[in-house]
Order: structure tokens, then C-alpha cells, then sequence
């Protein structure tokens, strides 16, 4: 997977506009039932506000590093009041907001006891503005256009992207050329033509499409009718716990998902959008956008209410280790697949080879000051024939199976790969390791592989044997000491 990239001087710059709201959390406890009805009584020890709907869009970015422009419908409420300093928060100002005097400022108030949601309640309309405020956005829309990279429409059905306000924004983001992401509400996508992808869950993408999800093959059905019927650039189809699906040029692909734990998807969607934008700014392909935001999104689900992520977090984060040992005897294909992600998240990676026929103390002390020199360890392990041709018709003495699940079971490696040649060069070529480790006297230029490394700018080290500890020297001792 690969990592976005900018300079820390020229972020990307993302217009978003949508529905805003304040998301207010009440979080206490609850060991009791009310004397007066049969409800819970909540004893209240925090409250907590922040930015909801198109306004956690902006926070989710800023979180990752972009410089986010909101244009928005608020009320003249007071709950207005901790949306400045919500927005200055996020560096966001308030130019982009319009205020309308008929309409209340979502807010959505969350009870939250034991980690876990009590109840809700929303003050709101969902009635559409009206046409002088349409108005009034499409011009803070246009004015702000020009400055940015990439546009979000994020769209929580409160009125504020009515047909008019959303097509008139798509048709001036294709005029300028710039690309244009939306999480969409609703059945009605003609409002949504022509956008650069669409982002709905798979209800709504079933209810858009008019298909039952319950069936084989519904996703893809849907994904290529919504494709179809509205011109979209792309569609990618949040599936939960299944992951992603996307939809791009006559294409499909899966994306499983990445949560590790969920523990609350408030505000998920908010983040795939927000993180494929960001992507998008950074140049990445609409693919590597894709799954950049599978990662994000696994992470925030296992945080509460509607959280973000850094791009140092989904950057940190562990490339998913399987439990099961030979999960991570891998094959060659299997492995390049997997380093590609872990180079994604900048790891660099480490390669060494032998046979190692029966692990001892020196084999352990070797692979662990070989994982010192990078991030990643891989062993390329000598099949049985191939063993055969190196030491002789009485090796190996175990069988590569169970030379591998030992390996594998090691703390210091985290692949293991074999390889049934003599070298491991046709191996070393296919991996190109950013460190190659050997063990013994060697000099560098004769270490097979070598050369490749050092033409892709990589690193060759030596790594002296312990000392009386050796395969050949252990099988000696047994022979001698047998009656």
C-alpha cells in the first residue's frame, strides 16, 4: 500500500461542502434504573463537542495533514457559538459559512455510559434551503475553487446539497479540471452525475440502484449500474465488515478490511472520503487512494465517536501479522504482494538465505543481528533438493516444512520463502531487498545478489558465524557419540 506524499510547505488543498453539524458526547456512567420510569440513569462526568457531518470530512483531513476550506449552512443559534472555535481547532476559518436564520445548527447528542451508546437525540431540519441560499453557497463554492486540488461533497441529507447546489459544483469542477469526491444520501444520483467517484455503503448503493443486496453478485451489480446510469469516474462501496469494493474503468476490486477491533464506526465514512481525497491531492492513483483508505478507516472504527487519523498513525501501523505460524511461509508471489505493503508503510527490507537443517544457538544470534539492519526480516530457505544438491545425499535432516515452521517461529523473522536453486539469486532478483545479510568471511562483491542490490542502492553486510556452532559440527558430535 502506498503512503501519500507532500511537502510539508504545499499540503494538498481540499474544498469541502456539505451538511455541518456538532456532534456533542455526554459520557458518564450507569449502575442504576430511575425511581420514575423504567430508563437508565446516566451519571454525566464529561461532555465533549466536535465537528460532525461535513465538518469531521474537515477534521479527518486536517488530521492528515491537508489544508481544508469549508463551505457550509449554519444557523443563528447559539449553537453556533463553539462552532469557531471548533473550526479554528482544524485551521479552518469561517469565511465559507452561511448563515441562515431559518434553519437550526445540527447538533447530534450522543449519551455514552460503559463505552458504549445509550441513546441519541438530533436537533435539526432536513428541509432545503432555500434558493437565496443556494445562491449564497454557490458563490462561496466558486470563490474558493480555484485554490484547491481536489473538492469534497459530503452529503447527510439536511438540505444543504439540494439537485441545483450539486450540479452546478460538479459542472464547475469539471470546467476547472478538478476532481470531485462524494459521499452521497439518498436514491436520487442524477443530482450526483459526472462526479469523479461516489462513495455509498452497500444500503445505499442497493437503494440507488433499486437492487436487493441480499443476493450473489448485488455489489457488483450495483457498482456497475451506478457506474453506468451516472457517469461516474468511480464508485467504491463501503461492505463494513467485508471491506471495500471498487468500481473504475471496467474494473472491480476487492478491498478486505483492515479494522483490527470495531468499536465504533461513527463517522467511518467521513474518513474513507476524507482519506481518498487526501490521496487523490497527493497523486496517488484512485486504486492506492482506495485502499490508503481501507487503512484509515480500519484504525478510526476502533476509536469512539467519530475519530481521525495521522498519516504518521496509518504510516506506524503494523502491516497485519497472520496468528497461525505457516501463515507466514509464503511463496514467492504471496511475499512480493506483501512487501509491497510493507514498503508502503516505509519498512525497509532485510533478506539472508541458507538451509538451516537444525536451528541452534548460532542460527538464532545470526537472524536477530540480520533484523537489525532493517525493519522486515525475509529468509529464503534451501527446499530439500535443493539442500540435496549442496550437502549431499544425507541432507537435509528436516524436512523444509518443519526447517520452515521453525523459522518461523522465531520472534526476529517474519517471512519465510523457499526456493528449490542452488543460489538464491533468481529470488534476491525478484524482491530486490533493501539490505542483504550473509554469514561467515565473505567478501562483499562475492556475496550472490550483491550486485543487485547495490545497483537499486541498497546495502550488503557480513555477519560473522558464532563461534563452535554450526549444522555440520552438531551432526558430527552425534555421529561420534553414538555407541
Amino acid at each position: 500500500m502506498s503512503i501519500p506524499h507532500f511537502h510539508p510547505a504545499n499540503p494538498p488543498r481540499i474544498l469541502v461542502l456539505g451538511d455541518l453539524m456538532i456532534d456533542r458526547y455526554l459520557v458518564g456512567s450507569c449502575d442504576r434504573v430511575s425511581p420514575e420510569a423504567p430508563v437508565q440513569v446516566v451519571n454525566v462526568v464529561k461532555e465533549t463537542r466536535s465537528l460532525g457531518g461535513a465538518g469531521n470530512v474537515v477534521a479527518n483531513l486536517t488530521a492528515l495533514g491537508a489544508r481544508a476550506t469549508l463551505v457550509a449552512v449554519v444557523g443563528s443559534d447559539l449553537a453556533t457559538t463553539p462552532l469557531a472555535s471548533l473550526l479554528e481547532r482544524h485551521g479552518v476559518l469561517r469565511d465559507g459559512l452561511v448563515v441562515d436564520a431559518e434553519r437550526p445548527t445540527t447538533v447530534k447528542t450522543r449519551v455514552v455510559a460503559s463505552r458504549q451508546q445509550i441513546v441519541r437525540f438530533d436537533v435539526e431540519t432536513v428541509a432545503a434551503v432555500s434558493s437565496a441560499v443556494e445562491s449564497e453557497l454557490l458563490d462561496r463554492f466558486a470563490h474558493y475553487l480555484a485554490a484547491c486540488d481536489v473538492v469534497v461533497l459530503s452529503d447527510y441529507g439536511k438540505g444543504v446539497l439540494t439537485k441545483r447546489v450539486t450540479q452546478r459544483c460538479i459542472a464547475l469542477c469539471i470546467e476547472h479540471g478538478k476532481p470531485v469526491f462524494v459521499d452521497p444520501k439518498g436514491t436520487d444520483y442524477t443530482k450526483y452525475r459526472g462526479a469523479t467517484m461516489v462513495t455509498p455503503n452497500r444500503k445505499e448503493a442497493g437503494a440507488a440502484a433499486g437492487i436487493s443486496m441480499n443476493s450473489a453478485g448485488a455489489v457488483t451489480q450495483a457498482g456497475n449500474l451506478l457506474l453506468k446510469e451516472h457517469a461516474f469516474g468511480a464508485c467504491l462501496i463501503t461492505l463494513s465488515e467485508d471491506g471495500m469494493e471498487l468500481f473504475e474503468g471496467g474494473r472491480e476490486h476487492r478491498l478486505p478490511t483492515e479494522a483490527r477491533e470495531v468499536f465504533d464506526v461513527t463517522g467511518a465514512g467521513d474518513t474513507v472520503i476524507a482519506a481518498v481525497a487526501f490521496a487523490a491531492a497527493c497523486g496517488l492513483p484512485l486504486l492506492d487512494a482506495c485502499r490508503f483508505a481501507n487503512r484509515a478507516a480500519g484504525i478510526v472504527v476502533g476509536k469512539l465517536g467519530a475519530a481521525t487519523t495521522t498519516l504518521a498513525e496509518i504510516k506506524n501501523a503494523t502491516v497485519p501479522r497472520q496468528a497461525g505460524l505457516d501463515e507466514k511461509i509464503l511463496d514467492v508471489d504471496a511475499l512480493c504482494e506483501r512487501l509491497a505493503a510493507e514498503r508502503g508503510f516505509g519498512n525497509s527490507i532485510v533478506f539472508t538465505n541458507g538451509c538451516f537443517d537444525i536451528l541452534h544457538a548460532g542460527h538464532v544470534r545470526y537472524l536477530v543481528e540480520a533484523k537489525t539492519f532493517g525493519d522486515v526480516l525475509v529468509v529464503g530457505l534451501n527446499t530439500d533438493d535443493s539442500v540435496r544438491q549442496l550437502k549431499g545425499p544425507g541432507r537435509p535432516l528436516n524436512t523444509e516444512h518443519d526447517r520452515a515452521l521453525l523459522l518461523a517461529a522465531l520472534a526476529s523473522v517474519n517471512y519465510v520463502v523457499l526456493f528449490a536453486e542452488e543460489t538464491p539469486l533468481a529470488l534476491i532478483e525478484r524482491i530486490v531487498p533493501d539490505v542483504l545479510v550473509k554469514g561467515g568471511d565473505y567478501r562483499v562483491e562475492d556475496v550472490v545478489g550483491a550486485d543487485v542490490v547495490t545497483r537499486a542502492h541498497g546495502l550488503v553486510k557480513i555477519v560473522a558465524f558464532l563461534e563452535g556452532k554450526s549444522t555440520s559440527g552438531l551432526i558430527d558430535r552425534i555421529s561420534k557419540e553414538k555407541p
